[in-house]
């Protein structure tokens, strides 16, 4: 079972300590995260009655003489105010997190990573329990502390693992964004994030469809108003899923289909629909990908890591809606027995596919789980993930993750979902001209290729669009053609239609880098954008 690193509940008491010199360390906190600003040209600490004013002053003379001057800065004092590690983070002007747009994000994501920052700054000092400054933000420091905390290190020797650190609220929010957000809630959406990390970056050998299955119906099932259904190849027959079989063909190990319920909303309403792509290693099939960095390919699974990483904040913090999502789970590798280039296979809603090319995977088993989710279940809005394309990460790199969506209002609630979660969403064109090139096969409905890297992201987006029921194309002129002047069917929304959001996470797969509270390893984004959706559709 993936072990999940979450702090010790503490309780919020403190005492008032007067002039001493000393900080009011109730939990007995070897090493504490301040946090420091600019206010109007002077140097402060975050306003809180629990640092003594003897304290507070020896602090800034300390950091006046240490060339503290941007944001982001961090400086480790040692002893200070009777704790033995004070670790105090810049978070730059006071007036940048007060004024402008997005004010409440702002002070999130101060507070996320001065908090991270803090506390990397402390983990190879030997501490075992830090306090964190809570003043800017009690979700955003838990959030911070529980991401940076985050080590993929279970399968080393346990000489070679990082000790395991407890983290704790200190201080007090002055000012709350949320009543909502807590130190709790932060700690679960950094928990949510950090499942989803680790699903990615076990080995393929660890994490196989059956394992995955295993592992998430394992997770969940201690906790309300969740079902888990895990289905096989048999079911998947049945059903008519001939393009998940046909990606799933190539390997020994048998797929599986999971499906998980969760019903915190009113009985009889329609479900938010989560749709992950699964592949939990991919080679590319018979058309085998270069040697050079395939082992990434372990996480070509982050669509499902990020859905199951969803719902288990969502189920842990009880929201009050309903959400049905679906992860189809296979690897793609080539053997005797795999799909050939030139293939075709049928989909469950009967289009056929000429299968081009077997590392155009990912847009097949999507296909079968899409038209399941949306014919069987009938939900409001779909958003479906899934590392899809290099061309994505050509096009936005690892800093946005691309939406296509044919719904103004799904996109409105995804960014600003992303935006206050500083993991923030682009939106692509949606347009039937990037279709025309799948249109053109001589023996099926569909081929899978499209044209390559070019636009190559925004030709998989309309291949998976042909396979949400509920959703009619603007334009059906049966040869493809398009006019770049026609009207971008993003803008065209049918009352008709359901929405529907495709969410390229290629270029955001992995960190190449350690910084604040992302960590060098798979990233798990944008796992906890998807909970504040599902908070904000909660609350609406």
């Amino acid at each position: 079972m993936l072990a999940l690193r979450t702090a010790t509940r503490h309780t919020r008491r403190t005492r008032y300590v007067g002039q001493l010199r000393l900080f009011s360390n109730k939990h007995n906190y070897d090493a504490v995260v301040l946090d420091a600003y600019s206010d109007n040209g002077r140097l402060a600490l975050s306003q809180s009655s629990h640092i003594s004013n003897a304290t507070r002053t020896s602090i800034l003379e300390q950091l006046q003489h240490s060339n503290f001057k941007n944001a982001g800065d961090v400086r480790v004092l040692y002893n200070a105010g009777g704790v033995k590690q004070v670790a105090v983070v810049n978070l730059g002007e006071l007036k940048q997190l007060t004024h402008g747009d997005n004010v409440a994000g702002k002070r999130l994501e101060a507070a996320r990573t001065a908090a991270a920052t803090g506390v990397k700054a402390l983990i190879s000092q030997g501490v075992q329990k830090i306090g964190i400054d809570v003043t800017t933000s009690a979700h955003g420091a838990a959030e911070g502390a529980t991401l940076a905390l985050h080590s993929f290190d279970r399968l080393k020797n346990p000489k070679s693992r990082k000790p395991l650190i407890d983290v704790g609220p200190f201080l007090e929010t002055v000012e709350n964004v949320d009543p909502f957000l807590t130190w709790e809630t932060g700690q679960i959406y950094g928990a949510s994030q950090n499942l989803a990390r680790s699903l990615m970056e076990t080995p393929a050998n660890l994490m196989t469809p059956k394992i995955f299955a295993e592992e998430i119906a394992y997770l969940l099932a201690g906790l309300e108003k969740v079902e888990v259904i895990v289905r096989d190849e048999e079911w998947a027959k049945r059903q008519g899923m001939n393009a998940l079989i046909g990606v799933a063909k190539g390997s020994e190990e048998p797929l599986r289909f999971l499906e998980i319920q969760y019903k915190g909303g009113k009985e009889g309403d329609a479900p938010l629909g989560l749709v992950g792509k699964g592949v939990t290693f991919d080679a590319g099939g018979i058309s085998l990908k270069p040697s050079n960095n395939m082992a990434l390919m372990k996480g070509d699974m982050g669509g499902a890591a990020t859905v199951a990483g969803a719902l288990y904040g969502i189920c842990k913090l009880g929201l009050p809606l309903n959400v049905t999502a679906v992860t189809p789970l296979c690897e793609n590798l080539p053997s005797g027995r795999a799909t050939k280039p030139g293939d075709v296979i049928k989909a469950m809603n009967g289009k056929s596919i000429e299968v081009l090319d077997t590392d155009a995977e990912g847009r097949l088993i999507l296909a079968d789980a899409l038209y399941y989710l949306s014919s069987q279940h009938k939900p409001h809005s779909i958003i479906d993930l899934a590392t899809l394309t290099g061309a994505m990460d050509v096009a936005l790199g690892n800093v946005f993750a691309g939406v296509f969506t044919n719904s103004d209002k799904l996109w409105s609630q995804l960014d600003n979902a992303g935006q206050f979660m500083s993991d923030p969403f682009w939106r692509m064109p949606l347009h039937d001209g990037y279709l025309k090139e799948m249109r053109d096969s001589s023996v099926a409905d569909l081929n899978n290729l499209g044209v390559g890297r070019s636009g190559g992201a925004c030709s998989a987006a309309m291949f998976l669009k042909q396979f949400v029921s509920g959703i009619e194309s603007p334009i059906q002129n049966i040869s493809g053609d398009a006019s770049l002047d026609d009207p971008v069917p993003q803008t065209e929304e049918s009352d008709n239609d359901i929405a529907w959001a495709h969410i390229d996470i290629a270029g955001v797969m992995d960190s190449k880098h350690s910084n604040n509270y992302h960590v060098k390893g798979m990233s798990g984004r944008p796992t906890r954008s998807l909970v504040e959706l599902a908070r904000n559709l909660a609350d609406n």
